[in-house]
């Protein structure tokens, strides 16, 4: 694909963004990026911290002087009106700045669902990054863009967006597609010599795994054998969770098992592990998403955020030649994975507003629906008031584990992240998945949205 002839209606177009959340990790990609593009003016940035931000952009490159701190809509219009970067802490005052997208990045769904809403409803198209908040009401938000003769999309440099982006370029090629997935978001680096693992930068000493490097003839006990070999680490993440089931609903993938697999492994091992159990593998059901952890040396590359999928090998032939170049190919070449072993952020996120502005086309799906549905189970008794806060870099909620099923089987049952940051209404047991009725939900933007998802 020439990327420069796909938007080649970019010229001298000059591209009107907002970005809220602007001083979070993935605002900062975005933004650089923005600076070697001339095609993009940042007309607004929306974030509760102003003086931070503003310390952000100084470090970017960009003055103090170029920007403007608006409290009120005449304080927007001056600003605007003198060629300023608008900045507020009020995403309601966006409204007041021209726009061609909104670049949604608070990771607070209530916050986010409503900024997005507002976009859409006066003609701006969407870009959400709130993985968040896709997860839980995207096809709501879907449909009402399409109403408003607007996108509303994932974006380019995240996983959701880049995996769906694999699974229908294969659809288009006639792949038969046996699973998608994506990597956990840290590798698990074997030190060989040290007897050590490193992960998050952590070292951690292990025995044994030198035994278990090799798949060897029963993969699901040799999987079974080195999760037990690092049960101390962490082997699995909320963030996954959310972000397949954004992928489910642009693609109509169903998630492989509620808790997903998060087998321990090695990229060369992918096409032996994800495939039907009768011929070796760990999937009971075909058409699916899931996650492994990458597993590697430390001299090996790492997967960095990567997506990738598993397809029947239609040709031994074919399948035997692209072996020889390096491809993932089975072991008995029934099955072969195609990966892109990366995530960039939003060092790429602009072609996801490219495509948006430019020809009115998402990165994701303009037809999702409800395909499965990201659940929010107790781990221990909680009681009738307590509040399901939602924190730290990975946006669980303390003592609750996120499940994925099929949207058949989430009857009643609350989106994990409509439950964040709400208070119970009844008490729930440990092992009892949290119901829309155990919470309470009095003026929940969130709620709202979802109450509208389409059926």
């Amino acid at each position: 694909m020439n990327y420069e002839l796909l938007f080649k209606e970019l010229q001298d177009r000059r591209i009107r963004i907002a970005l809220t959340g602007a001083n979070g990790g993935f605002s900062r990609t975005l933004l650089v990026q923005c600076r070697a593009v001339a095609n993009i003016e940042i007309a607004a940035l929306c974030d509760l911290d102003l003086e931070g931000t503003l310390a952000m952009l100084e470090t970017l490159g960009i003055p103090a002087a170029s920007v403007g701190i608006c409290r009120d809509q005449a304080q927007v219009r001056a600003a605007a009106a003198a060629g300023k970067i608008v900045l507020v802490g009020d995403h309601a005052l966006l409204d007041g700045v021209a726009l061609d997208i909104v670049v949604e990045a608070t990771g607070q769904p209530e916050v986010s669902v409503s900024i997005a809403t507002a976009a859409i409803s006066r003609g701006v198209h969407v870009a959400m990054v709130t993985k968040e908040t896709d997860s839980a009401v995207g096809p709501y938000l879907n449909r009402l863009a399409l109403e408003h003769g607007v996108v509303y999309t994932t974006v380019d440099g995240d996983q959701p967006s880049n995996l769906i982006g694999l699974v229908t370029w294969a659809r288009l090629l006639g792949f038969d597609i046996v699973a998608a997935g994506k990597s956990s978001e840290y590798d698990y680096i074997y030190h060989a010599g040290e007897r050590q693992i490193e992960y998050t930068e952590q070292r951690h000493a292990v025995d044994g795994l030198d035994a278990l490097w090799e798949l060897g003839d029963d993969v699901p006990a040799r999987l079974a054998q080195r999760s037990a070999a690092l049960a101390a680490l962490p082997q699995s993440a909320t963030p996954d969770y959310c972000e397949l089931n954004v992928v489910c609903n642009s693609t109509g993938l169903l998630p492989a098992r509620d808790a997903l697999n998060y087998p321990l492994c090695r990229i060369s091992e992918l096409a032996d592990i994800f495939i039907p159990r009768e011929d070796g593998g760990i999937l009971d059901r075909v058409g699916v998403v899931d996650v492994f952890n990458c597993l590697r040396r430390h001299d090996e590359a790492s997967f960095g955020g990567g997506v990738f999928i598993v397809v029947r090998c239609t040709d031994e032939t074919v399948w035997k030649l692209l072996q020889q170049k390096g491809h993932v190919v089975s072991r008995r070449r029934q099955y072969a994975c195609i990966y892109l072993p990366y995530h960039l952020m939003g060092l790429e996120s602009l072609m996801s507003l490219f495509s948006a502005v430019l020809h009115s086309r998402p990165s994701g799906s303009d037809k999702q629906a409800v395909h499965a549905v990201m659940l929010a189970r107790a781990q221990r008794d909680f009681k009738a008031g307590e509040v399901l806060s939602m924190g730290g870099h990975q946006h669980h909620i303390a003592d609750i584990a996120p499940l994925l099923v099929p949207a058949a089987e989430a009857g009643g049952k609350a989106p994990f992240y409509l439950a964040a940051n709400k208070r119970l209404r009844t008490n729930v047991a440990r092992g009892a998945d949290i119901t829309v009725e155990a919470l309470e939900l009095d003026g929940s933007a969130l709620y709202d949205a979802w109450k509208q998802l389409p059926a």
